[in-house]
């Protein structure tokens, strides 16, 4: 099975947690193919407070990473425009290791729960389901209504991994950066992907 990962953000707030997951695959030396909802744009630039300017055939990375590109090899990270259903990550033919929704929003995960492919994430998430493959979900809404419990449950009878955007406070977090990367850090851990970004139960306090 391919190491490459795909990543997708969408139109929830947790722009933080898709930026440094991005951060992390690329510094781990994962290929990341990586697509974004328009919605998604507008929610980070008001969370991270950069502007995005994404469409066809245009994509700077260091628009996206901002000071954390530096060092890090930016030709892993492989662009597709949400509306692209010609990207490999539209195909079962195309070999992953892995999808990740980050954030979910409540709309994607409807459509996902249902089989609606109106955009490239949609479809790719529904490739990771047919194929058997790892897709994890990470939705932040709050409350839940029944609707979305009802989605998230399909999903998970479908084969995906929700995994909420709900840090830890057994691992005494001093900065909003530690609780970004234990939600970080499960998500790689459902990859399969080794990382040092949290504390695990059990062991000895670093703090």
């Amino acid at each position: 099975m391919s190491s490459d990962l795909v990543v997708a953000f969408t139109g929830a707030s947790g722009s933080p947690y898709g930026l440094r997951l991005v951060e992390v695959l690329l510094r781990m030396g994962r290929t990341v193919h990586l697509t974004i909802s328009p919605a998604a744009v507008e929610v980070f630039d008001r969370e991270i407070g950069r502007p995005l300017r994404l469409g066809e055939g245009e994509f700077d990375p260091r628009e996206l990473l901002g000071p954390t590109a530096e060092g890090l090899d930016l030709s892993r990270l492989k662009y597709h425009y949400f509306r692209n259903f010609g990207a490999g990550i539209a195909s079962g033919s195309f070999l992953t290791g892995g999808m990740v929704v980050c954030p979910c929003s409540m709309g994607t995960l409807a459509a996902i729960a249902h089989g609606v492919s109106e955009n490239l994430i949609h479809r790719a998430a529904d490739v990771h389901l047919k194929e058997r493959r790892k897709l994890v979900l990470v939705p932040r809404e709050t409350p839940l209504g029944l609707i979305q419990l009802r989605n998230m449950v399909a999903v998970a009878e479908a084969g995906a991994v929700v995994l909420p955007a709900m840090p830890a406070f057994y691992t005494r977090p001093q900065t909003v950066a530690d609780m970004v990367d234990f939600v970080v850090g499960r998500i790689c851990d459902q990859l399969g992907v080794e990382h040092s970004l949290l504390q695990r139960w059990g062991e000895t306090d670093r703090h």
